[in-house]
């Protein structure tokens, strides 16, 4: 079974500084139907100004990715660690028993667009770390593995039985992916527009994924696609 999730339907809200769409129930958003899927907890698809961005603030006992989709990000956090995110780069943190950090659009022009996921840890407490990375050049067509539980092929270790996977898909472009038996997807198009099993979603739209095993991701336009494989 595929539900699908429209970029329209999500929760939206404009701060001045800050567009964002709430893919889940997050802040001021409420809806019940909306909550999160499996361990998934949060995907916020923000757009920041230039020279704005999140004042330092905490987090505790979650996993938290940020994809930078365009422009940069500064980060710094209370472990000491301070650093310009680019496109194609990811953060991570596991933000354990306690966290404080600050993002911030360094650009006095440019608006940095970004997607920030949080995933429910499998444990609570325990020392923050933060990580954060390039990822290397990708063979357009294949899915390339974020974060897992195990950290395999290089990808973030995370607090849950999760993998994060992206593809990276030019028109025409093909990726597949095989769910395991009693595993569920998220699929989330970050930009561009594909045709998921033969349904099209384009930017901003997503589909909950369960009792399938093949998937099967075509690009109608370039795209960039994330993929979760959840417990």
């Amino acid at each position: 079974m595929i539900t699908y999730r429209k970029a329209n339907e999500r929760g939206h809200a404009v701060h001045g500084w800050l567009d964002t769409w709430h893919t889940f129930s997050f802040s001021s958003y409420y809806d019940p139907a909306w909550m999160g899927f499996r361990s998934l907890r949060v995907i916020n698809d923000d757009r920041i100004a230039p020279g704005h961005g999140f004042g330092t603030h905490g987090h505790n006992d979650m996993e938290i990715l940020t994809y930078l989709i365009s422009g940069e990000l500064e980060h710094k956090d209370s472990l000491g660690n301070g650093r310009i995110i680019r496109p194609g780069e990811v953060q991570y943190m596991s933000a354990g028993s306690g966290v404080r950090h600050s993002e911030f659009n360094p650009s006095r022009e440019n608006p940095c667009h970004l997607l920030q996921i949080w995933i429910e840890p499998d444990q609570k407490g325990g020392s923050p770390r933060y990580a954060d990375r390039a990822l290397g050049a990708v063979p357009s067509g294949q899915l390339q593995l974020i974060a897992s539980k195990t950290g395999r092929d290089g990808s973030f270790a995370i607090h849950q039985n999760a993998d994060l996977w992206l593809a990276k898909l030019e028109l025409g472009d093909t990726a597949t992916h095989t769910l395991a038996g009693q595993r569920h997807a998220w699929i989330h198009v970050a930009e561009g527009e594909i045709t998921l099993n033969g349904e099209t979603l384009s930017s901003g739209d997503a589909a909950a994924v369960t009792d399938e095993t093949f998937l099967r991701l075509h690009a109608d336009k370039p795209s960039q696609v994330l993929l979760f494989d959840l417990n």
